[in-house]
């Protein structure tokens, strides 16, 4: 099937050949940050995850997504939600590879992954995180090449492929509660310390992954003229909608908690992302920008008329993913980390070199997305010429 890859039209051509340049920017970029050290990046001793595991902790939550098609589609027969799962499985797929990838470049030295292997160390976090975002790529590459094999070929997948469909199932919860599980472990960060952490890390993966989902089909419906039905863009929409409630409401919870109790810890880090903490005001704009977008996202979606209509929909979903980033990413990775044990408060300024290779990334991620895209494009149109000729016949 890659052979549907090589195939398309002047702009398609244009288009990768345009992510490619920007990851070899990127790669570039990294070899000098390989060679020089992680001085080149934004991290200090008192703030040591930057750009490149925020970005990280928000795409495992976008990886995770996938299951919200997935799940109704197999345990519930929601038919509706067939012609989605095989992009929502492409998605998972580049977001699991940019998280790797992510991974990589926070390392001073990558071959410092092979200890994990070479010394697995059951008791960690990041011994399980590795395993599950791996284990997690592998199930999804799978069920997706062999869901389209099986399309293709007008046939039901045999049954050995549906069981790794079911295992994925709750795989995908497993892959963003023990990333949540790598913060909500660290006793000496305030903010990261919650028991409501892998809740609220599964609603903003549920809210942000099926919007950005939403935003990629309809960019394919305007190219390819590629049309899954209104009944599951609401439908996903909907989902789109009650995740981010709950996302909103467990940082509410958040605010309660600490304002109400008193503890300063609690405290001090939620004023310094909201109002800023003994004049330091640097994430105070993003997080106020971040809560307004993802209020007005859901005003947008909560009232069924605007959720019908085809602009309001994709600003919706572009907000809600938007603020899902800047929440997600920048404030709960970044401001964990404010202020530090010893009550000091270090901002965080990310380079020009972290910048370009979070590009390079997200370009690779992007290709990748488009590659299978592209695929599952060519499938579905053979195998609409091919129905005249009868259903789908069991192998």
């Amino acid at each position: 099937m890659i052979e549907k890859a090589m195939r398309g039209s002047r702009g398609y051509w244009i288009w990768l050949g345009s992510l490619a340049l920007v990851a070899a920017v990127g790669v570039l970029n990294y070899l000098h940050q390989l060679d020089v050290g992680l001085t080149v990046t934004g991290m200090s001793r008192d703030v040591s995850w930057g750009l490149y595991i925020a970005q990280f902790t928000f795409l495992v939550g976008v990886a995770a997504s996938a299951v919200m098609l997935v799940l109704p589609s197999y345990l519930h027969s929601y038919k509706e939600f067939q012609k989605l799962v095989v992009l929502g499985e492409s998605l998972a797929v580049g977001a699991v590879t940019m998280c790797l990838l992510f991974v990589i470049c926070d390392l001073g030295q990558p071959a410092r992954l092979l200890n994990i292997f070479l010394h697995p160390t059951p008791h960690s976090m990041l011994f399980w995180d590795s395993i599950v975002l791996q284990g997690y790529l592998a199930l999804n590459v799978i069920v997706g090449w062999g869901t389209q094999s099986a399309e293709r070929h007008q046939v039901a997948p045999p049954p050995w492929l549906k069981v790794l469909i079911y295992v994925s199932i709750p795989w995908a919860f497993c892959i963003h509660t023990v990333t949540a599980f790598l913060y909500a472990g660290i006793p000496g960060r305030e903010l990261w310390l919650t028991a409501i952490m892998a809740p609220r890390f599964l609603a903003s993966a549920f809210a942000s992954g099926p919007a950005l989902l939403l935003l990629l089909v309809f960019l394919e419906r305007r190219l390819t003229g590629f049309d899954p039905g209104e009944k599951p863009i609401q439908t996903l929409a909907t989902i789109v909608t009650y995740s981010m409630i709950a996302n909103l409401f467990f940082l509410s919870l958040e605010f309660f908690t600490a304002f109400y109790s008193g503890i300063p810890g609690h405290e001090h880090t939620l004023r310094y992302l909201f109002v800023g903490l003994d004049g330091h005001t640097q994430l105070v704009p993003f997080m106020w920008t971040s809560v307004l977008l993802g209020a007005g996202g859901v005003t947008l979606l909560t009232v069924p008329a605007w959720r019908r209509r085809r602009g309001l929909l994709v600003a919706a979903c572009a907000a809600i993913f938007v603020s899902a980033f800047i929440d997600k990413g920048m404030g709960l990775v970044i401001g964990g980390f404010v202020p530090s044990p010893l009550h000091r408060v270090t901002e965080y300024h990310f380079t020009f070199t972290e910048i370009a290779i979070s590009a390079g990334i997200w370009a690779i991620g992007a290709f990748i997305v488009t590659v299978f895209f592209k695929i599952a494009s060519g499938v579905r149109e053979e195998a609409e010429e091919l129905k005249p000729s009868g259903a789908l016949q069991p192998e």
